[in-house]
């Protein structure tokens, strides 16, 4: 049988005890052979030479000494084991609290009581820091148990399209042509871009996100967005227009990131504004310690329950619309404002209301 091994508050308590009773010994054995000694020699100097007086002095003194030696030794333990014990409570308990949290969430329970204060600093930093690993831990199994529901739900649509196709080919129901070839390739597309959306927002809500900033002019920024995605506009016979571009000063960021972000807005608006509609992109000084760079358009617009859901995972604003048929994975809006707050700044979205278009705000932080 596997013998336990020592608690952390037996092992203080014994060190404590060593430390005291090394201590007492010494001062017994000091005091036994200096006192003496001392005593002798300035009798020695009263000039007494009666060895009657001599001898009773010498009895009075050991006596005295053995007794207040005696007295002091019990007393100074008795003290200093009370001082020892309170001590190691104070600092064994907090210590064993701990640890009986960390094995609640190795259980997977993350709602455990943590010690909030101990003896010193140094145990409250620790309780501290342990509070937050809980709270960070739940989140992040919260988001991969969701994340998972939610990517269950999203490949069950090519998936059954795919074994739809499969199993009339092999039936000979469906024809085995290019045009068959090509919806099955979409659907393989789809979850491609799933799985790739899916790392991205994995790593953007653990904030690991890994950003390369340097200093860049948000109008140099929302003008290569314009340019990327002029194509796409032209294409639908959407128009792209640039608005107000403010001289504001650089920012630090990573251009592709927020590229990124930029071209996310742009392709959300293209999916959502008709043909002969327009999108505007504009940058402006928000404040002496921001800029904000804005896309809007005149399209669909949202509602107020769309306003509160748009940035979700897999939320649709029209839930007929799927990767296949101009549709994004449902994810481009939730990296994007990951990212945006990796930067340290927001973004946001705003509606008149249905049919009413809408626009989204980028906001950075200027310099570092």
């Amino acid at each position: 049988m596997k013998r336990r091994p020592t608690g952390l508050a037996a092992r203080l308590m014994t060190a404590q005890v060593l430390v005291i009773g090394i201590g007492a010994v010494t001062l017994v054995i000091t005091a036994a052979l200096v006192a003496p000694m001392l005593f002798s020699e300035h009798l020695a100097r009263t000039g007494e030479d009666s060895p009657e007086v001599r001898r009773h002095a010498e009895e009075a003194f050991a006596s005295a000494f053995a007794v207040s030696v005696t007295i002091g030794v019990i007393a100074s333990l008795t003290a200093a084991g009370l001082v020892s014990w309170f001590l190691v409570r104070r600092i064994a308990k907090p210590v064993g609290e701990l640890a009986d949290a960390a094995d609640e969430v190795a259980a997977g329970n993350y709602d455990v009581r943590v010690p909030t204060g101990g003896f010193g600093s140094e145990i409250s930093r620790l309780s501290t820091a342990f509070e937050h690993m809980g709270q960070r831990l739940a989140t992040m199994d919260a988001t991969r148990v969701s994340m998972l529901a939610d990517l269950a739900h999203e490949l069950r649509t090519p998936l059954a399209t795919l074994e739809a196709y499969i199993d009339g080919m092999e039936d000979a129901v469906v024809v085995t042509d290019s045009e068959s070839f090509a919806v099955m390739r979409d659907q393989v597309t789809r979850m491609h871009r799933l799985a790739t959306d899916l790392k991205e927002v994995a790593a953007a809500e653990e904030h690991s996100l890994k950003l390369h900033k340097v200093t860049v002019l948000p109008v140099s920024l929302a003008l290569d967005a314009v340019a990327a995605a002029t194509p796409f506009y032209q294409a639908k016979i959407v128009g792209l227009d640039i608005g107000d571009l403010a001289d504001c000063p650089p920012i630090s960021a990573d251009t592709q990131r927020v590229q990124q972000v930029l071209a996310n807005l742009l392709d959300n608006c293209l999916r959502h504004t008709p043909a002969h509609g327009t999108v505007r992109v504009s940058v402006r000084n928000e404040s002496p310690t921001s800029i904000e760079i804005k896309v809007t358009d005149d399209g669909d617009g949202l509602t107020a329950d769309q306003l509160n859901q748009i940035f979700e995972r897999f939320y649709r604003a029209d839930p007929a619309r799927t990767p296949g048929n101009g549709g994004g994975s449902g994810l481009g809006l939730t990296i994007a404002r990951a990212i945006a707050e990796e930067h340290g700044g927001t973004l946001t979205a705003s509606s008149a209301g249905a049919g009413r278009g809408s626009s989204f705000s980028l906001r950075l932080p200027v310099g570092d």
